[in-house]
């Protein structure tokens, strides 16, 4: 092996350890640790609510940084807390063919992990250790989700576990999938593997050391604070100070220069494909120092550790963010509906406010009405007179009452039926504009629900049949309704069902007495010849209260189609608050431990 620089700084174990400054062994309150796994406990149960559902540009980068925190948590950080002193885990990552398998192959004097010529060579990871540690491994504490073998597997999500004699306890080695794999599933886990690593090995090549995939990784770790090492493999001996020279530089620029840097040079395999031995000693040297010092064990570890840790904040932010950019897409989604909706029902009210339902059919009919007597029959004879006059007002073919209720009922369900297919238009349209809404809707939701004309209907006939329930009762001790039964009901009904169709409760303006060529007047004067002034008022504003409420309520079904897309989809209100909170719980339980260094300036409290 080759090194570039002072040997005892680019490839010593203290270049490692040093960097933590934490305190080690005896130095740890035995209660140090307590509060951090409950914080960090917390921390993965509000990324486990956190949901990101609808289609916003965060909400995939969300959705992957939550499952790779919460990988983090439970392939590492929860469990190497749980126990500080367990083997030091070394993963050895890389881009394809850097010469991984057999880097580790020759670390540990044993062919334990495939290497060939063959892409992707390791198809699952293999992880290496003394007999000594096996059983910790075994337990599945650390990286739980990988199911144990004993035997080379080609299935996903399986861990092969190896022992080698020569490898000295406490400390492992995993061969880790290609960084750059063809096979998506394979550049997962290998980013998985990394994020459980107590020490980075990366494997570069002389050919590929500036490839941006190994660089992305390598930023990941030192925003981590992660312990990295770096082996330059299959480097041109005449090449090699240019490369070192150049590789370092590089390793400096993104703040790694303190990194220890291993230059192997271009060499042979012996027969069962391990390096020789002169080739790994620096290497092997370095890994035994590394083993055999409990006290840098621990401080590689605690860096690595407290880096994680540290690295959880901003990403948990950017998780919160996230959470709150889906509670408020959805209220936006809400609001296009509601406010289509409301514009709806204010379709309607303006339809009974200006008059125009009391033209065409309805006027035609309620002139016939009128013309008919059908609207005084029975009522008290001291209005008789006053009847002889309106009655010679007006003039027209004898019409039965129910031809108006008729009328009344086809404008109604017209209006009601016009205002709801707009809504509906309008909520598509505002939805289709709207990154998450378009991914939400269907075909059917630009139109009304199929059965709303019937339903529409049925409104009007309920309307209708209450506003006869409000005449009776209002009449009740008079003695018009006792004397005349239903004819006086009805007729007195139908009138005030014409009376909503006004702004003013009846009382005529010039357009409605130039429509209605006197009739409104007329029918004015009788209702206050029954009940008075006042009560003409109050049963057309109750009628009318009524209607608009039953309108509010069947345009709340129709707008229930959309919204029950949104609440299936929301996610709770409090997920960025709840995100939020548990980040600073782990920090707080993070600058509390005593097992980190004491950070320049605690801000919280």
């Amino acid at each position: 092996m080759t090194t570039h620089g002072d040997s005892a700084t680019r490839a010593g174990a203290p270049a490692v350890a040093a960097r933590t400054g934490a305190t080690t062994g005896d130095d740890q309150p035995a209660h140090a640790a307590d509060g951090l796994p409950a914080a960090l406990t917390g921390l993965r149960a509000a990324i486990s609510a956190a949901r990101f559902p609808l289609a916003l540009p965060s909400a995939e980068p969300a959705r992957h940084a939550a499952t790779s925190l919460t990988d983090q948590l439970d392939d590492y950080l929860l469990p190497r807390l749980a126990r500080l002193d367990a083997p030091l885990l070394v993963v050895v990552g890389g881009s394809t063919g850097a010469g991984k398998s057999t880097l580790v192959n020759s670390l540990v004097q044993a062919r334990v992990s495939a290497a060939g010529v063959l892409r992707p060579t390791t198809r699952s990871p293999v992880l290496v250790c003394s007999p000594t540690d096996a059983a910790w491994f075994r337990q599945g504490e650390l990286l739980p989700g990988l199911t144990r073998t004993t035997e080379p597997s080609e299935q996903p999500g399986t861990l092969h576990l190896v022992t080698a004699p020569a490898l000295p306890p406490g400390l492992a080695f995993l061969d880790a999938p290609d960084i750059d794999s063809v096979v998506d599933a394979n550049r997962a886990l290998a980013g998985q593997l990394l994020a459980a690593a107590d020490l980075w090995l990366f494997v570069t090549t002389a050919a590929r050391y500036a490839d941006a995939v190994p660089w992305e990784l390598l930023r990941s770790a030192r925003a981590r604070g992660t312990a990295v090492a770096m082996v330059l493999d299959r480097v041109p001996p005449e090449a090699a100070d240019e490369i070192a020279t150049h590789l370092s530089e590089m390793l400096a620029e993104q703040e790694l220069g303190a990194s220890p840097l291993f230059v192997l040079p271009e060499t042979w395999v012996d027969g069962q494909g391990l390096l020789p031995d002169r080739i790994t000693a620096p290497l092997s040297d370095w890994f035994a120092r590394l083993a055999a010092d409990a006290e840098a064990r621990a401080a590689v570890v605690r860096q690595t550790l407290d880096g994680a840790l540290a690295a959880l904040h901003p990403v948990v932010e950017t998780l919160a963010e996230a959470a709150d950019e889906q509670v408020t897409a959805a209220d936006a989604l809400d609001e296009r509906v509601q406010a289509a909706y409301r514009s709806a029902a204010r379709s309607v009210d303006q339809g009974l406010k200006d008059g125009r339902l009391l033209r065409g059919e309805v006027l035609a009919r309620w002139q016939e009405f009128i013309g008919t007597g059908e609207f005084f029959r029975g009522l008290e004879a001291r209005i008789g007179r006053l009847r002889d006059r309106v009655v010679a007002a007006v003039t027209g073919r004898p019409a039965p009452a129910a031809e108006l209720r008729t009328a009344i009922e086809s404008q109604l369900v017209t209006l009601l039926r016009g205002v709801a297919a707009e809504a509906a238009e309008n909520a598509y349209t505002g939805w289709k504009a709207h990154p998450a809404g378009a991914a939400l809707l269907e075909p059917d939701l630009a139109h009304p629900s199929a059965d709303l004309p019937q339903r529409a209907e049925q409104l009007v006939r309920d309307w209708q049949r209450g506003v006869l329930e409000l005449v009776r009762v209002e009449g009740g001790d008079r003695r018009f309704v006792a004397r005349t039964a239903a004819y006086a009901v009805n007729a007195t009904g139908l009138a005030v069902m014409i009376g909503v169709f006004a702004s003013t409760a009846f009382i005529p303006t010039g357009l409605e007495v130039a429509a209605g060529t006197g009739t409104a007047v007329a029918g004015q004067t009788v209702l206050q010849a029954i009940f008075g002034d006042q009560a003409v008022r109050n049963l057309a504003r109750e009628a009318r209260v009524d209607l608009l409420d039953r309108v509010g309520k069947l345009l709340a079904e129709e707008a229930a189609r959309y919204l029950s897309r949104t609440e299936a989809e929301r996610p709770a209100a409090n997920a960025g608050a709840a995100l939020r909170w548990a980040a600073v719980e782990v920090e707080r339980a993070r600058h509390r431990s005593g097992l980190f260094p004491a950070p320049e300036q605690d801000g919280l409290p």
